[in-house]
C-alpha cells in the first residue's frame, strides 16, 4: 500500500513544519538529525497541545497504537490543524523476534520504513557502546585494584575503588533478543581474563542510559545524569557512581549524536520526530522530552504514544517524565479493538501465532460485552489524571456493525468525552477526521492534572497507593524489598517517583488475571534505583529485561533481493 507513496525530501518535510535547513543534520535523503540549538531559537514561541495516546491492556492480537498516533497525526493535519508525530524507535530485538516492524502501516506508517526498523541513525548502537563502556572500565577496575593490591594507588594516583564483584549491578547490553546471554560468568579462569564473576546481559532498550536519553533535557543534563548512575556497591556497602569510575565524560562523548532527534515522515508526508526507545515496565516507556520540546513550539498538536496500556507507560508518562519535565497533555487517546476486547475477556487463552477461536473473529456481542470491562477500567484509569479521554476503536474488516456500535455506546456511558472508529490503516488521515475534531474539541476543556502521590511521601505509601490504583487490596513487600527501601531511604533518593515493573499482559501483577481483576494482592520481590533517570524501579514479578526468540521468530520472513529491496519487514 505505501509503494507507491511520494516522499519528499526531509528538507521539504522540515520546513512543513518550521525546521530551517541550518537544524538539520542530513542522514540521507529521507532522514536527518535535529540540532539541538533550535530549542533556543523557538524558547519564546507558544506551545500547540499534546495528545497522548495509550490503550488498553495489551494482547498478542495488537490493538494498533503506533498506527493510530501516526494516522492522528495525519488526520489532524487532515483537517487543517498543523501537526507533529513523536515517536520512540523500534528495538532490533523486537523486530527480528516478534514483530517485524514497528513503523505502523497501510496508509499510517513511516517511511521509508526499512530505515526506521534497521538501524536508522545508530542511536541504539551509541547506546549499546556507551554502556558497554561502563562495563568493561569496571571490570578492568575489579581486575587492576585486585592485581596490584596496596600498589594499586602508589601506581596510578588513583584512590581504589574497592569494588565488591557480588555487588555489581551494571549488567551488559545488546540489541537483539538472546535468552543465552541472561546468565552468564564472565573473566573465566581469571589471571590475565580478569576477575571471574557472575554477569549477564539486557537488551539495549532496558539500559538505564535510554531512560536519561529519553528523559534529558540537553546535552549538559545527560553528562550530569550518566555520572549520577548507579553501578556498583564497594565492599563497605557504599555507592560506585559512573562519576565514581572516571567513565561518564567518555560515555556522553558516545552519546554526543544521539541525543539529537530524527525526523522522517509519514505515507501522507506528515512530520515525525523518533527519539529514543525506552521499556514501559523497568524504564517510562516514552519517546524523548527533548522530541517533544522541539515539536511542541512549531505545531497545533503534537501526537506521542506511550507504551503498553494506560496502567504501564501513560501511568510512567504522568509519574516520571510530566513529573520531571512539565510537559503536560491535553488529552488522553484510548486505543481499542473488538477482537483484543474479546480476548481480554478471559474466556480463551490467546497466545501468538495460534489460530483465533470462532467467538473472537466471528461477531459476538456476548463476549465483547465481557471484554469490554478492561476498556471501562482504562477510561476511568485514565480520567483519573484529570484529563479528557478519546476511545479511538481501531476497526478491522471482521468487526460487525452490533459490535461497533455497542463498544461506542459502551465507551460513553463510562465516561469517555467521546468514542469514534478509527480507519487509518486503510483510509490515512481521512480515517481519523471524526477523531481529530474530537481531539480538537478535548483539548479545549478544562483540565487539571491529578497524581495519585506526591514525591514527598514515605516510599512505601507510595508503593501502596500505586497498588491500590490498580485495584489491588494491598502491596505484599518481601523483605529484601524492605530492606531496600531502608539503603534508597540512606541513600536520599526516596524522593524520586516510581516505575512499577510489572506485567504488561494484566491490570495486575499477574499474567494469568485477565480482564478486570478483583481480590488480589500485589508482592513486591524488590526495589532498584535508576539515579541518573531520576526513578526507583519497583518489581512486582519477574521482570524480564533480555527477551528470548519464539518458536516462530520475525526474521525467518525476512530477507533481501538481487536488487536490494528488503522483503518481511512491516
Amino acid at each position: 500500500m505505501t509503494n507507491s507513496a511520494q516522499l519528499h525530501p526531509i528538507g521539504e518535510i522540515a520546513r512543513k513544519c518550521g525546521i530551517d535547513e541550518e537544524y538539520l543534520i542530513p542522514h540521507g535523503k529521507y532522514v536527518a538529525k535535529i540540532d539541538l540549538s533550535i530549542l533556543q531559537a523557538n524558547k519564546h514561541k507558544p506551545n500547540g497541545k499534546l495528545v497522548l495516546v495509550t490503550a488498553i491492556t495489551p494482547t498478542p492480537l495488537g490493538e494498533g497504537k503506533t498506527v493510530n498516533t501516526i494516522g492522528l497525526s495525519e488526520g489532524l493535519n487532515y483537517i487543517g490543524k498543523k501537526a507533529i508525530a513523536c515517536i520512540r524507535q523500534p528495538s532490533l530485538g523486537p523486530v527480528f523476534g516478534v514483530k517485524g516492524g514497528a513503523a505502523g502501516g497501510g496508509q499510517a506508517e513511516v517511511l521509508p520504513m526499512e530505515t526506521l526498523n534497521l538501524h536508522l541513525t545508530g542511536d541504539i548502537h551509541a547506546i549499546t557502546a556507551a554502556h558497554d563502556l561502563a562495563s568493561a572500565a569496571l571490570d578492568a577496575r575489579l581486575y587492576h585494584e585486585e592485581h596490584l593490591g596496596d600498589e594499586f594507588t602508589a601506581q596510578t594516583g588513583l584512590k581504589r575503588l574497592n569494588i565488591d564483584k557480588n555487588r555489581i549491578i551494571w549488567k551488559r547490553v545488546i540489541d537483539h533478543n538472546d535468552r543465552a546471554l541472561r546468565a552468564i560468568t564472565v573473566g573465566v579462569g581469571g589471571g590475565l581474563n580478569g576477575v571471574e564473576r557472575k554477569e549477564g546481559f539486557e537488551i539495549t532498550a532496558a539500559s538505564e542510559l535510554m531512560a536519561i536519553l529519553a528523559l534529558a533535557n540537553d546535552l549538559h543534563d545527560m553528562r550530569k545524569r550518566i555520572g549520577q548512575v548507579i553501578l556498583a556497591y564497594n565492599l563497605d556497602g557504599d555507592v560506585i557512581t559512573a562519576e565514581d569510575l572516571e567513565v561518564a565524560g567518555a560515555m556522553t562523548v558516545l552519546l554526543k549524536n544521539a541525543i539529537n532527534p530524527n525526523i522522517m515522515q509519514t505515507v501522507e508526508n506528515t512530520p515525525v520526530l523518533i527519539h529514543a526507545g525506552p521499556f514501559a515496565n523497568i524504564a517510562h516507556g516514552n519517546s524523548s522530552v527533548i522530541a517533544d520540546r522541539i515539536a511542541l513550539p512549531l505545531a497545533d498538536y503534537v501526537v506521542t504514544e506511550a507504551g503498553f496500556g494506560s496502567d504501564m507507560g501513560m501511568e510512567k508518562f504522568f509519574n516520571i517524565k510530566y513529573r520531571q519535565s512539565g510537559i503536560a497533555p491535553s488529552c488522553v487517546v484510548l486505543v481499542a479493538t473488538v477482537r483484543s476486547l474479546k480476548s481480554n475477556s478471559g474466556e480463551y487463552n490467546i497466545k501468538p501465532g495460534q489460530p483465533l477461536p470462532k467467538a473472537i473473529s466471528e461477531s459476538n456481542v456476548e463476549l465483547l460485552s465481557i471484554g469490554a470491562a478492561n476498556l471501562g477500567w482504562h477510561i476511568k484509569n485514565a480520567k483519573s489524571y484529570g484529563l479528557p479521554v478519546i476511545v479511538a476503536i481501531n476497526r478491522f474488516p471482521h468487526d460487525s456493525a452490533e459490535e461497533l456500535t455497542f463498544l461506542q455506546h459502551y465507551a460513553i456511558e463510562q465516561g469517555a468525552f467521546a468514542c469514534e472508529i478509527s480507519e487509518v490503516f486503510m483510509q490515512g488521515g481521512k480515517g481519523a477526521k471524526a477523531l481529530s475534531h474530537h481531539i480538537v474539541n478535548a483539548c479545549e476543556q478544562a483540565s487539571d492534572i491529578a497524581l495519585p502521590y506526591q514525591n514527598s511521601d514515605k516510599l512505601s505509601d507510595k508503593i501502596q497507593k500505586m497498588a491500590h490504583k490498580y485495584g489491588a487490596n494491598k502491596a505484599n513487600l518481601s523483605a529484601q524489598a524492605l530492606n531496600d527501601i531502608q539503603v534508597i531511604e540512606q541513600l536520599k533518593l526516596d524522593h524520586l517517583p516510581l516505575c512499577i515493573a510489572k506485567t504488561p499482559m494484566s491490570i495486575s501483577a499477574d499474567p494469568n488475571l485477565k480482564n478486570v481483576p478483583t481480590d488480589f494482592d500485589i508482592d513486591i520481590s524488590h526495589l532498584a534505583v535508576s539515579a541518573g533517570a531520576g526513578f526507583i524501579r519497583v518489581y512486582a514479578g519477574n521482570i524480564m529485561t533480555m527477551p528470548g526468540l519464539g518458536t516462530n521468530p520475525a526474521y525467518r520472513h525476512i530477507d533481501i533481493d538481487d536488487k536490494g529491496n528488503i522483503v518481511g519487514l512491516s
